[in-house]
Protein backbone atom coordinates (compact mmCIF):
# COMPACT_ATOMS: atom_id res chain seq x y z
CA UNK A 1 0.00 0.00 0.00
CA UNK A 2 1.40 3.34 -0.62
CA UNK A 3 2.35 5.22 2.05
CA UNK A 4 0.25 8.68 2.50
CA UNK A 5 1.37 11.34 2.33
CA UNK A 6 -0.79 13.41 4.43
CA UNK A 7 -1.79 12.57 7.74
CA UNK A 8 -5.54 14.15 9.07
CA UNK A 9 -5.50 14.38 12.97
CA UNK A 10 -8.67 14.06 14.44
CA UNK A 11 -9.11 15.07 18.36
CA UNK A 12 -12.94 14.37 19.59
CA UNK A 13 -13.96 14.74 23.50
CA UNK A 14 -17.80 14.65 23.26
CA UNK A 15 -18.16 16.36 20.05
CA UNK A 16 -20.47 13.66 18.83
CA UNK A 17 -22.90 16.43 17.77
CA UNK A 18 -20.15 18.01 15.30
CA UNK A 19 -17.76 15.45 14.65
CA UNK A 20 -19.34 14.13 11.85
CA UNK A 21 -19.03 17.02 9.75
CA UNK A 22 -15.11 17.31 10.94
CA UNK A 23 -14.52 13.77 9.42
CA UNK A 24 -16.87 14.59 6.39
CA UNK A 25 -15.06 17.97 5.38
CA UNK A 26 -12.10 15.49 5.54
CA UNK A 27 -13.25 12.73 3.19
CA UNK A 28 -14.75 15.48 0.58
CA UNK A 29 -10.71 16.67 0.13
CA UNK A 30 -9.56 16.29 -3.46
CA UNK A 31 -6.00 15.74 -2.48
CA UNK A 32 -4.51 12.23 -2.98
CA UNK A 33 -2.86 9.85 -0.57
CA UNK A 34 -4.62 10.57 2.68
CA UNK A 35 -5.14 8.76 5.88
CA UNK A 36 -7.91 9.75 8.17
CA UNK A 37 -7.12 9.36 11.80
CA UNK A 38 -10.13 9.99 14.79
CA UNK A 39 -9.04 9.84 18.04
CA UNK A 40 -11.94 10.04 20.94
CA UNK A 41 -10.78 11.19 23.96
CA UNK A 42 -13.31 9.37 26.25
CA UNK A 43 -16.14 10.80 25.26
CA UNK A 44 -19.57 9.93 27.01
CA UNK A 45 -21.52 10.90 24.39
CA UNK A 46 -22.62 9.75 21.79
CA UNK A 47 -19.49 9.94 19.83
CA UNK A 48 -18.86 6.38 19.53
CA UNK A 49 -21.83 5.67 17.60
CA UNK A 50 -21.58 7.96 15.55
CA UNK A 51 -17.63 7.07 14.44
CA UNK A 52 -18.64 3.68 14.41
CA UNK A 53 -20.57 4.24 11.40
CA UNK A 54 -17.55 5.28 9.51
CA UNK A 55 -16.03 1.98 8.72
CA UNK A 56 -12.69 1.91 7.42
CA UNK A 57 -12.56 5.31 5.74
CA UNK A 58 -11.15 6.05 9.44
CA UNK A 59 -8.95 4.59 11.66
CA UNK A 60 -10.51 5.41 14.40
CA UNK A 61 -9.18 4.77 18.20
CA UNK A 62 -10.92 5.63 21.65
CA UNK A 63 -8.75 5.91 24.67
CA UNK A 64 -9.87 7.18 28.20
CA UNK A 65 -9.75 11.01 29.08
CA UNK A 66 -6.22 11.99 28.93
CA UNK A 67 -6.90 15.92 26.90
CA UNK A 68 -6.66 17.25 23.55
CA UNK A 69 -2.69 17.39 23.63
CA UNK A 70 -2.71 13.09 24.54
CA UNK A 71 -4.73 12.60 21.99
CA UNK A 72 -3.22 14.82 19.19
CA UNK A 73 -0.09 13.01 20.45
CA UNK A 74 -1.97 9.02 20.53
CA UNK A 75 -3.31 9.97 16.60
CA UNK A 76 0.44 11.39 15.39
CA UNK A 77 1.59 7.58 16.57
CA UNK A 78 -0.97 6.18 14.40
CA UNK A 79 0.19 7.87 10.99
CA UNK A 80 2.48 7.85 8.69
CA UNK A 81 1.84 10.86 6.71
CA UNK A 82 4.70 13.45 5.41
CA UNK A 83 2.50 16.06 6.56
CA UNK A 84 0.35 16.23 9.81
CA UNK A 85 -3.15 18.09 9.40
CA UNK A 86 -4.87 19.12 12.68
CA UNK A 87 -8.40 19.11 12.98
CA UNK A 88 -10.49 20.11 16.02
CA UNK A 89 -13.98 17.79 15.98
CA UNK A 90 -16.20 20.89 15.73
CA UNK A 91 -14.30 22.58 13.80
CA UNK A 92 -14.61 21.57 9.18
CA UNK A 93 -12.68 22.16 6.12
CA UNK A 94 -13.34 24.21 2.84
CA UNK A 95 -12.51 22.27 -0.44
CA UNK A 96 -8.88 22.43 -1.14
CA UNK A 97 -7.67 22.78 2.14
CA UNK A 98 -5.42 19.91 1.90
CA UNK A 99 -4.51 20.24 -1.50
CA UNK A 100 -3.52 23.89 -0.73
CA UNK A 101 -1.25 22.89 2.20
CA UNK A 102 0.59 19.98 0.30
CA UNK A 103 1.27 22.41 -2.61
CA UNK A 104 2.74 25.17 0.05
CA UNK A 105 5.12 22.46 2.22
CA UNK A 106 6.60 21.49 -1.86
CA UNK A 107 7.27 24.68 -2.60
CA UNK A 108 8.86 25.73 0.79
CA UNK A 109 10.94 22.44 1.50
CA UNK A 110 12.27 24.64 4.95
CA UNK A 111 9.13 25.17 6.43
CA UNK A 112 8.13 23.58 9.57
CA UNK A 113 4.40 24.51 9.81
CA UNK A 114 1.76 26.07 7.14
CA UNK A 115 -1.36 27.58 8.53
CA UNK A 116 -4.03 29.27 7.20
CA UNK A 117 -7.12 31.93 8.19
CA UNK A 118 -10.09 30.20 9.64
CA UNK A 119 -13.80 31.66 9.17
CA UNK A 120 -15.50 32.18 12.82
CA UNK A 121 -18.78 30.85 12.07
CA UNK A 122 -21.72 30.74 14.80
CA UNK A 123 -23.57 27.19 15.03
CA UNK A 124 -26.71 27.85 12.48
CA UNK A 125 -23.58 28.25 10.08
CA UNK A 126 -23.48 32.08 10.02
CA UNK A 127 -20.26 34.19 10.06
CA UNK A 128 -19.71 35.37 13.37
CA UNK A 129 -16.98 37.83 12.70
CA UNK A 130 -14.15 38.19 10.03
CA UNK A 131 -11.67 35.44 9.53
CA UNK A 132 -8.43 34.76 11.91
CA UNK A 133 -6.11 35.48 12.52
CA UNK A 134 -6.07 39.13 10.75
CA UNK A 135 -2.65 39.66 10.65
CA UNK A 136 -0.32 36.89 8.46
CA UNK A 137 3.07 35.73 9.46
CA UNK A 138 6.01 34.18 7.43
CA UNK A 139 9.22 33.17 7.19
CA UNK A 140 11.58 32.97 9.95
CA UNK A 141 9.52 33.99 12.65
CA UNK A 142 11.55 33.22 15.70
CA UNK A 143 13.38 36.36 16.78
CA UNK A 144 10.13 38.00 16.40
CA UNK A 145 8.96 35.60 18.87
CA UNK A 146 12.25 35.87 21.27
CA UNK A 147 10.97 39.27 21.74
CA UNK A 148 7.43 38.66 22.53
CA UNK A 149 7.20 36.08 24.56
CA UNK A 150 5.85 33.58 21.82
CA UNK A 151 3.40 35.60 21.22
CA UNK A 152 2.07 36.27 18.05
CA UNK A 153 -1.43 36.71 15.71
CA UNK A 154 -1.63 32.67 15.43
CA UNK A 155 -3.78 30.02 14.03
CA UNK A 156 -6.16 27.89 16.00
CA UNK A 157 -5.45 24.43 16.08
CA UNK A 158 -8.03 23.45 12.79
CA UNK A 159 -5.69 25.94 10.53
CA UNK A 160 -2.60 23.97 11.28
CA UNK A 161 -0.34 21.41 9.45
CA UNK A 162 3.17 20.65 9.87
CA UNK A 163 6.14 18.33 8.25
CA UNK A 164 6.42 15.01 10.37
CA UNK A 165 10.08 15.51 10.65
CA UNK A 166 9.72 18.65 12.66
CA UNK A 167 7.40 16.92 14.98
CA UNK A 168 10.00 14.04 15.27
CA UNK A 169 12.31 16.88 16.09
CA UNK A 170 9.90 18.35 18.92
CA UNK A 171 8.92 15.21 19.71
CA UNK A 172 4.92 14.46 21.84
CA UNK A 173 3.02 17.31 22.67
CA UNK A 174 3.64 17.72 26.72
CA UNK A 175 0.68 17.10 28.21
CA UNK A 176 -0.06 19.73 30.64
CA UNK A 177 -1.77 21.25 27.67
CA UNK A 178 -4.77 19.13 28.34
CA UNK A 179 -6.13 22.07 26.13
CA UNK A 180 -5.10 24.49 23.55
CA UNK A 181 -2.52 22.63 22.34
CA UNK A 182 -2.44 25.05 19.36
CA UNK A 183 -0.27 26.78 21.81
CA UNK A 184 2.81 24.30 21.62
CA UNK A 185 2.55 23.76 18.19
CA UNK A 186 2.39 27.83 17.48
CA UNK A 187 4.68 28.38 19.88
CA UNK A 188 7.70 25.74 19.26
CA UNK A 189 7.71 25.12 15.34
CA UNK A 190 8.70 28.53 14.09
CA UNK A 191 11.98 27.93 16.06
CA UNK A 192 12.30 24.65 13.99
CA UNK A 193 11.77 26.11 10.71
CA UNK A 194 10.09 28.67 8.20
CA UNK A 195 6.44 29.37 8.56
CA UNK A 196 4.22 30.00 5.81
CA UNK A 197 1.06 31.43 6.16
CA UNK A 198 -1.96 31.04 3.15
CA UNK A 199 -4.23 34.18 2.87
CA UNK A 200 -7.80 32.12 2.06
CA UNK A 201 -10.17 30.90 4.57
CA UNK A 202 -9.46 27.24 4.59
CA UNK A 203 -11.76 26.06 7.15
CA UNK A 204 -14.47 27.21 9.78
CA UNK A 205 -13.87 27.64 13.51
CA UNK A 206 -17.19 27.10 15.59
CA UNK A 207 -17.93 29.68 18.10
CA UNK A 208 -19.43 28.05 21.24
CA UNK A 209 -19.36 27.89 24.93
CA UNK A 210 -16.58 25.38 25.32
CA UNK A 211 -14.29 26.81 23.27
CA UNK A 212 -11.14 29.62 24.49
CA UNK A 213 -13.30 32.52 22.69
CA UNK A 214 -15.33 35.08 24.33
CA UNK A 215 -16.97 38.50 22.91
CA UNK A 216 -15.23 40.05 26.92
CA UNK A 217 -13.45 37.77 29.52
CA UNK A 218 -14.64 37.55 32.90
CA UNK A 219 -11.80 37.39 35.52
CA UNK A 220 -11.97 33.86 36.14
CA UNK A 221 -11.26 33.70 31.92
CA UNK A 222 -8.21 36.19 32.26
CA UNK A 223 -6.88 34.47 34.93
CA UNK A 224 -6.81 31.19 33.23
CA UNK A 225 -5.45 33.00 30.07
CA UNK A 226 -2.42 34.31 32.16
CA UNK A 227 -1.51 31.20 33.67
CA UNK A 228 -1.57 29.28 30.13
CA UNK A 229 0.93 32.00 28.46
CA UNK A 230 3.30 31.67 32.00
CA UNK A 231 2.79 27.74 31.62
CA UNK A 232 3.74 28.17 27.62
CA UNK A 233 6.29 30.33 28.24
CA UNK A 234 8.05 28.13 30.63
CA UNK A 235 7.54 25.09 28.78
CA UNK A 236 9.20 26.89 25.37
CA UNK A 237 12.20 27.83 27.69
CA UNK A 238 12.52 24.27 28.74
CA UNK A 239 12.50 23.11 24.87
CA UNK A 240 15.48 25.19 23.84
CA UNK A 241 17.27 24.95 26.54
CA UNK A 242 16.96 20.76 25.73
CA UNK A 243 17.54 21.62 22.40
CA UNK A 244 20.30 24.11 22.68
CA UNK A 245 18.69 26.49 20.94
CA UNK A 246 19.51 29.99 21.20
CA UNK A 247 17.16 33.11 22.68
CA UNK A 248 15.41 32.43 26.00
CA UNK A 249 11.32 33.90 26.45
CA UNK A 250 10.29 36.46 29.18
CA UNK A 251 6.84 37.23 30.90
CA UNK A 252 7.82 40.69 31.14
CA UNK A 253 7.87 40.88 26.90
CA UNK A 254 4.32 39.05 26.80
CA UNK A 255 2.20 42.22 25.88
CA UNK A 256 -1.35 40.40 26.55
CA UNK A 257 -0.50 39.45 30.11
CA UNK A 258 0.77 42.70 31.04
CA UNK A 259 -2.72 43.97 30.08
CA UNK A 260 -4.70 41.19 31.22
CA UNK A 261 -3.34 41.93 34.76
CA UNK A 262 -3.93 45.54 34.46
CA UNK A 263 -7.50 44.72 33.52
CA UNK A 264 -7.36 42.75 36.48
CA UNK A 265 -5.76 45.29 39.15
CA UNK A 266 -7.36 48.38 37.42
CA UNK A 267 -4.32 50.71 36.06
CA UNK A 268 -3.38 54.50 37.01
CA UNK A 269 -1.80 57.09 34.88
CA UNK A 270 1.59 56.18 34.89
CA UNK A 271 0.29 52.18 33.89
CA UNK A 272 -1.93 53.40 31.67
CA UNK A 273 0.71 55.58 29.56
CA UNK A 274 3.14 52.54 29.97
CA UNK A 275 1.26 49.83 28.30
CA UNK A 276 0.16 52.28 25.54
CA UNK A 277 4.08 52.78 24.80
CA UNK A 278 4.36 49.18 25.15
CA UNK A 279 1.72 48.15 22.91
CA UNK A 280 3.38 50.46 19.88
CA UNK A 281 6.36 48.71 20.09
CA UNK A 282 5.06 45.12 20.69
CA UNK A 283 6.99 42.62 18.20
CA UNK A 284 3.70 39.84 18.24
CA UNK A 285 1.98 42.32 16.30
CA UNK A 286 3.53 43.17 12.92
CA UNK A 287 0.83 44.99 11.28
CA UNK A 288 1.51 48.83 12.51
CA UNK A 289 -2.16 50.40 11.91
CA UNK A 290 -3.28 47.47 13.96
CA UNK A 291 -0.39 47.63 16.95
CA UNK A 292 -1.24 51.00 16.94
CA UNK A 293 -5.76 51.19 17.64
CA UNK A 294 -4.86 48.09 19.52
CA UNK A 295 -2.52 50.04 21.98
CA UNK A 296 -4.21 52.96 22.23
CA UNK A 297 -7.95 51.25 23.01
CA UNK A 298 -6.55 49.17 25.41
CA UNK A 299 -4.54 52.01 27.10
CA UNK A 300 -8.37 53.90 27.35
CA UNK A 301 -10.27 51.07 28.10
CA UNK A 302 -8.06 49.66 31.24
CA UNK A 303 -10.51 50.35 34.26
CA UNK A 304 -8.92 52.81 37.18
CA UNK A 305 -6.74 52.00 39.88
CA UNK A 306 -8.92 51.41 43.16
CA UNK A 307 -12.35 51.42 41.40
CA UNK A 308 -14.51 48.16 40.22
CA UNK A 309 -12.20 46.70 37.19
CA UNK A 310 -15.23 46.31 35.02
CA UNK A 311 -14.71 42.23 34.93
CA UNK A 312 -17.03 40.03 36.55
CA UNK A 313 -16.49 36.97 38.01
CA UNK A 314 -17.34 33.97 36.20
CA UNK A 315 -20.48 32.16 38.32
CA UNK A 316 -19.01 28.80 36.70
Amino acid sequence: MERPTISVLINNYNYGRFVARAIDSALSQQASNVEIIVVDDGSSDQSRSVLDGYDKRVKVLFQENQGQAAAINAAVKLSSGDILCFLDADDWWAPGKLSATAAAFQSNPQASLVYHRLQPTQNDGSPAFRPIPRTLCSGNLSPRLARSAGWWPFPMTSAIAVRRSAWDAAGDIPEQFRMSADAWLTGIYPFLGSVVALSDSLGFYRIHNNNWYRPVDDAAMLRKRMAHWQATVEATNRFLSAHDLAGRLRLTDHYPYRVASAKLQGADTRTRFSLAVEGLFFAGEPNLLRRTRDALRTAYDLPRLGQDVGVSESAG
